[in-house]
C-alpha cells in the first residue's frame, strides 16, 4: 500500500497521531455519540491546540479535519468552525492553565464512568494496571453541570499538580492528560481496562486483595519509566489502520 500523501497543513504528524486516537477510541467502544473531545497543544506554552470539529463522530475524524484553536482567543466560539462549547470550556481552560498538559482526552467510557458515580471514586491498586495510577489521579466531587467556561475553569484547577494525570469527573466521566498523544491514549486505555477489572471484582461481592501503598508506588514508577511502550502502542495502532486502508491520515 502506498503511504498516505501528506497535505500541506501545519502540525501534520501531530494531526495523524490524534486522528488515530479518535479512530481507536471507537474500536474500544469508549466514544459517546458525537460528543467528547481530545486536544493536543502545538506551540511552546501550550495555548494553541488541535481538537476535533464540533459533533463529528470519532469514526470519521481525519487528520485534516482537526481544528487549530487558540486558548487565549475569546472570539473562538464566534467563527463558522467553532468547536463544541463544552470542549472549548474544558480544553481551553486546561491549555491556558496547565502547560504540562500537552494532550487532553475526555470520554464517558463505561467503566470509568461507573467509577465516577461511586461514593468513593478513587481507583485502588487492585492489580498491576490499576497500580499505574497510584497517587496519579484526582477526583472532582463538585460536578456543576455541562462544562461551559466557568465549569471548565474550575476543573482545570484540579490539574495544578503535574503528577495528577487522570481526573475522575464525579457523575460525568474522565479527563486524561499527558505529554504526547501516545502517552495520553495509552493512559486512557489502561485506566478504562483497570476500571473494568475493579468494577467486575466488586461485582463478585468478595473481599479484594489491594496492593500496599509501597508496592503500588513502586509499580507506578516502574511503569512510568518503562521504555518505549507508549510510542510503540500508538505506532502499532496506526499500522493496523494503514493496513486496513483507513483514511484517518488524510
Amino acid at each position: 500500500m502506498e503511504p498516505a500523501r501528506i497535505p500541506n497543513i501545519d502540525h501534520w504528524p501531530e494531526r495523524v497521531d490524534l486522528a488515530a486516537a479518535f479512530r481507536w477510541t471507537v474500536r474500544l467502544n469508549m466514544h459517546e455519540a458525537v460528543a467528547n473531545h481530545f486536544s493536543l497543544a502545538v506551540n511552546g506554552d501550550g495555548t494553541q491546540f488541535l481538537m476535533n470539529p464540533n459533533q463529528k463522530h470519532f469514526s470519521r475524524v481525519r487528520a485534516s479535519d482537526l481544528l487549530l484553536v487558540d486558548a487565549n482567543d475569546p472570539s473562538t466560539l464566534e467563527g463558522p468552525d467553532a468547536p463544541d462549547p463544552t470542549a472549548w470550556g474544558l480544553h481551553g481552560a486546561i491549555h491556558r492553565h496547565c502547560p504540562h498538559a500537552r494532550c487532553a482526552m475526555h470520554v464517558h467510557s463505561i467503566h470509568a464512568t461507573v467509577l465516577a458515580i461511586l461514593e468513593d471514586s478513587v481507583l485502588p491498586p487492585v492489580d498491576q494496571n490499576a497500580a499505574m495510577f497510584f497517587d496519579r489521579q484526582v477526583v472532582d466531587a463538585q460536578y456543576g453541570g455541562l462544562a461551559f467556561e466557568e465549569e471548565g475553569e474550575r476543573c482545570a484547577q484540579l490539574f495544578a499538580d503535574p503528577k495528577k494525570t487522570v481526573m475522575i469527573m464525579g457523575n460525568h466521566g474522565i479527563m486524561v492528560i499527558g505529554k504526547t498523544v501516545a502517552e495520553t491514549f495509552t493512559r486512557l486505555y489502561y485506566f478504562e481496562r483497570a476500571a473494568e477489572t475493579y468494577v467486575r471484582a466488586l461485582q463478585t461481592g468478595k473481599p479484594l486483595r489491594v496492593l500496599s501503598d509501597e508496592i503500588a508506588a513502586k509499580t507506578a514508577d516502574e511503569i512510568d519509566a518503562y521504555p518505549g511502550q507508549n510510542d510503540r502502542h500508538l505506532s502499532e495502532l496506526k499500522a493496523i489502520l494503514d493496513e486496513e486502508g483507513s483514511n484517518y491520515a488524510t
